[in-house]
């Protein structure tokens, strides 16, 4: 087939490619704007917003936001202050993108913090929602998002529980919690892959505890069991407990039936199945989500999780997701909660009275024991012995120092006067002899070549000096002055 002919025959594909594009496109900027002034008046600040209004369903949305701003810094007292203010963050939503995004959560906070009362704070605290929910990445990459959307999710149903938005909200929880469940569950199973039972124990016991709804949590009580059991007998009874709960809560799961023999094997009850939970799986099996074949492919590349299998019904967990810790690792002075979480150690002291200060006698300024004075003073560091034995031990050591300073004053003053009577004989007998000058040594430099020296002749050589005539030096006292030997 030539070229022109493929040409021909993919002519009619990619107009309807072009045709369906434009449609998408044409239809995103001119959808309509959510929360309208229905009014029909003519009044300034009314005319300002009903322009911004057809900008931001054009795409404009920087010139909505300038008359936006306008309508808000000149007419202070309008009565559409509010629905301006929630327009600009609207703006900043429908214009995408992580900037946009960042504005837009910022704008709905302050909305929220000046109108908490307005029917619209619910709407802007479930738009934060899907800002967070819009960014949210795979379950094996960063979690910053995942966290944010399930706390700003649960923020509507604990903030505005009775508005419109609130079936939207749980839908979104359920959602955000089945990434965070598969992001748990697939860390566990790479430690249990490494035959780390501990730690794969530790994440599969945090996702069971916390997240019920999540639809591989029969999957993780079956494997918590097993690694429980591979832990050794001292973990016996949480392998039972997870068995248990796994026939109890999700008795239509492929596992039951193998739960129930690992409980048989170990002797243990094997519990009735719960009404409710049969109810909740088949309405689940019943309403199960099939993902499309364009979807199973476009999942490959895309960056968005899969959340199809996410529940559908039950009402999602409010709380907070708290890591737990391993089983392995003891906890001295700690509790653990229904949850497995570790609450924060509280130290508390039981005081009946006050008087106990004021009638104990203090110890710093009891006396020393017994024992404690025949204690070394020397070679013994401070944090062997007690304040009152230091103290002890210095005043001796200055009272000895001052003792022997004594013993030194005291001393006879004869003979201290006799050392200056030695000194100055020691000094007239050394006058007598006359001492000889050494005689003066030639330092030679070596040079940095062995060299042929010259021999010195006698009558070249240096004659011993003369000595010279010696200066009297100092006389004792006492003594009479002596005249130098003559030569």
């Amino acid at each position: 087939m030539s070229i022109l002919a493929r040409w021909n025959k993919a002519k009619p594909i990619l107009a309807a490619v072009s045709l369906l594009a434009l449609v998408v496109s044409g239809g995103c900027r001119h959808k309509k704007y959510e929360n309208p002034i229905t009014k029909d008046t003519q009044q300034p600040d009314k005319v300002l917003f009903d322009k911004a209004v057809k900008d931001i369903e054009h795409g404009r949305y920087e010139i909505a936001r300038l008359t936006l701003n306008t309508l808000m810094n000149t007419y202070d007292t309008s009565e559409y202050l509010a629905k301006a203010k929630l327009a600009i963050a609207d703006s900043w939503m429908r214009e995408g993108g992580t900037h946009a995004f960042a504005q837009a959560e910022a704008e709905y906070h302050d909305f929220i913090l000046f109108y908490p009362s307005m029917e619209e704070s619910a709407e802007a605290q479930m738009k934060i929602c899907d800002i967070h929910f819009k960014q949210l990445d795979k379950p094996d990459r960063d979690n910053t998002h995942l966290l944010k959307a399930d706390e700003e999710c649960k923020n509507v149903l604990s903030k505005f529980p009775n508005s419109r938005f609130a079936p939207q909200a749980a839908e979104r929880v359920r959602q955000v919690q089945e990434v965070i469940g598969e992001s748990e569950f697939r860390v566990g199973a790479f430690y249990r892959s490494k035959a780390n039972y501990s730690a794969s124990a530790n994440r599969l016991q945090a996702i069971t505890d916390q997240y019920p709804l999540y639809s591989g949590s029969d999957l993780a009580l079956w494997s918590l069991g097993d690694d429980y059991a591979k832990l050794g007998p001292r973990f016996r009874q949480k392998s039972i407990e997870a068995y248990q709960k796994l026939v109890r809560e999700y008795p239509l799961s492929m596992y039951a039936e193998d739960a129930k023999k690992h409980l048989k094997a170990m002797e243990a009850e094997i519990p009735e199945p719960d009404p409710v939970a049969i109810a909740r799986m088949r309405y689940e099996q019943e309403n199960v989500t099939h993902p499309s074949l364009f979807n199973r492919y476009w999942g490959l590349i895309s960056s968005r999780p899969d959340v199809s299998r996410a529940a559908k019904s039950g009402e999602p967990s409010l709380a907070s997701f708290r890591p737990t810790i391993p089983p392995l690792v003891p906890i001295p002075g700690a509790t653990t909660t229904a949850s497995g979480g570790v609450t924060d150690v509280q130290a508390s002291a039981n005081v009946s009275s006050s008087s106990a200060l004021e009638t104990r006698p203090d110890a710093r300024q009891s006396k020393a024991t017994p024992e404690s004075k025949d204690l070394p003073t020397t070679n013994v560091r401070p944090q062997q012995i007690g304040a009152t034995e230091a103290i002890a031990a210095s005043a001796k050591a200055d009272a000895e120092a001052k003792a022997k300073a004594q013993a030194n004053a005291a001393a006879p003053p004869q003979a201290n006067a006799a050392a200056p009577a030695q000194a100055g004989a020691k000094s007239a007998k050394s006058s007598k002899k006359p001492t000889r000058p050494k005689p003066v040594r030639r330092k030679i430099q070596k040079p940095s070549k062995p060299k042929k020296q010259k021999p010195i002749l006698p009558s070249e050589s240096t004659a011993p000096a003369q000595p010279a005539a010696q200066q009297p030096g100092p006389q004792p006292q006492g003594q009479p002055q002596q005249n130098p030997p003559k030569q």
